[in-house]
């Protein structure tokens, strides 16, 4: 359906919307437009970094429980028994 508008099509759109709505509430509308792009990339951008600092916290803590789990499975057999 929307396939067949081009260019004459979209300017007419354009004249229709500004003159019924005018040229003030357009354009403060494209500014409300402007806001809302930008206070969605500054969030993407933000829960971005709070799965990279989750993700390292997480590497940290596995890197903390290996050694945990290292240190409970270290030899403890008595060196008389190491001879068999």
């Amino acid at each position: 359906m929307l396939n067949n508008i081009g260019l004459p099509g979209l300017l007419l759109i354009a004249v229709v919307v500004l003159v019924l709505f005018g040229r003030g509430k357009v354009s403060s509308l494209m500014g409300e437009v402007g806001k809302g792009i930008s206070s969605f990339k500054k969030g993407v951008k933000e829960g971005s970094e709070e799965v990279k600092d989750a993700g390292q916290e997480l590497t940290d803590e596995t890197k903390r429980e290996d050694a945990k789990r290292d240190a409970a499975l270290r030899d403890v057999t008595p060196e008389d028994q190491n001879r068999v």
